[in-house]
């Protein structure tokens, strides 16, 4: 708080006046102290302002004075606690902070009170009441909060209605990890935004996302409803290389190679796509359903067939599992529907290291390159950076 005073001034011309010689005698002309400036205060949101957003900054502001109070009080005459501080954006400028984030659609009166070198202090007061959203949304967020994962786990963020404000929201989510990296964050579509780096998480990092969303207009009289903070680790660094042509695995724990496994690929007719697949589910007992994806069970090529120690490694029904059928063909030829088929001891090594999170790359494939919903590092990176709203 600041004080803006003539009596510097004022004191100066006194002491210049007592210094002066008496010369011939003569008076000495009393000085001139000249009129102290009157106190001003000025206070935003202006008053009557209206659909004010709650997070918005109450600011202060006054010149020739000190503020000495501030008092907000909501639309039934209750006080709401509050502090003033210094802007961090304008120093000339003190900021007003509720304890608890104002609420929408209610209305507010604050009044500042400002003292000066005059005798009389000033106030300003402002009337404003917070928007009242047609609707507010909370979003689903992956990993979860205290979650351990792989080193390919992106940061999803997923909301149930479409996003028209992308830039607003991007934002006001920000990411810190204790090994810094230039993760940036994609739009998959109007509902659904990830964040990675340009090369897999570092192992062993502290990853935290604030998600401040309280208060932020996503457009079309859609708001955000809370602020979310999640944190999670990432683990040990394991990416296989699954060869479809050679049909070998290779299992990485870090740098080293701690396995080379034999498999079996997807057929001709299925074959598994190419490209970096996530870890996102393990199961020690599944049944494979080809109706899940399309295929009637009893049609020609369906099936529904219980598997043991199944890791998914996509959305398009890909997995890495026991396929004691298939041990003959194993590390000699690609019959399954698309999944990685190991034996069974070797599928129960693989389920026991595995974690959601992990790498699978899948390579030598016939297909495509992978297009599930969590093909994030089959995205170029320029490409990845491309699809920000902040680019």
């Amino acid at each position: 708080m600041r004080r803006t005073s003539a009596l510097v001034t004022a004191a100066a011309l006194a002491l210049l006046a007592g210094c002066q010689g008496s010369g011939g005698g003569g008076a000495v002309a009393a000085p001139v102290i000249p009129e102290a400036p009157p106190v001003a205060v000025e206070v935003t949101p202006a008053d009557g302002a209206i659909d004010v957003s709650p997070t918005v900054p109450v600011e202060i502001s006054v010149t020739d004075g000190e503020l000495t109070d501030v008092a907000v009080v909501d639309g039934a005459g209750a006080a709401v606690p509050g502090a003033v501080a210094d802007s961090p954006e304008d120093p000339a400028v003190e900021v007003w902070t509720p304890e608890t984030p104002l609420a929408y659609g209610t209305t507010y009166t604050l009044t500042a009170t400002a003292e000066g070198v005059s005798a009389e202090p000033a106030q300003a007061a402002t009337t404003f009441t917070t928007v009242t959203p047609q609707r507010q949304l909370t979003p689903a967020i992956g990993p979860l909060d205290g979650q351990t994962v792989g080193v390919g786990m992106p940061i999803r963020v997923y909301f149930d209605q479409p996003i028209t404000d992308k830039a607003a929201v991007e934002r006001n989510l920000t990411v810190t990890s204790s090994t810094p990296t230039d993760g940036v964050w994609n739009w998959f579509s109007d509902t659904e935004v990830h964040f990675r780096p340009s090369q897999y998480w570092p192992e062993n990092t502290d990853v935290t996302l604030d998600a401040d969303l309280y208060g932020v207009d996503f457009g079309n009289g859609v708001w955000g409803e809370t602020d979310r903070t999640v944190s999670f680790r990432i683990g040990e660094r394991h990416v296989s290389v699954a060869d479809a042509d050679t049909h070998q695995m290779e299992v990485y724990d870090g740098d080293q190679l701690v396995q080379t496994f034999p498999i079996s690929a997807g057929s001709p007719d299925n074959p598994s796509y190419n490209g970096a697949h996530v870890v996102t589910e393990m199961n020690r007992d599944r049944v494979m359903d080809s109706s899940t994806y399309g295929v009637p069970v009893d049609s020609p090529g369906g099936y529904r067939t219980p598997v043991e120690y199944a890791v998914r490694i996509s959305d398009s029904g890909e997995f890495v599992h026991a396929a004691p059928w298939s041990v003959a063909q194993q590390g000699r030829e690609n019959v399954s529907h698309g999944c990685i088929n190991l034996s069974t001891e070797r599928a129960r090594w693989f389920f026991e290291f595995s974690q959601p999170g992990d790498v699978v790359e899948i390579r030598g494939s016939d297909a495509g390159t992978l297009r599930s919903p969590i093909n994030d590092w089959t995205i170029p990176w320029e490409e990845w950076r491309a699809g920000s709203a902040l680019t």
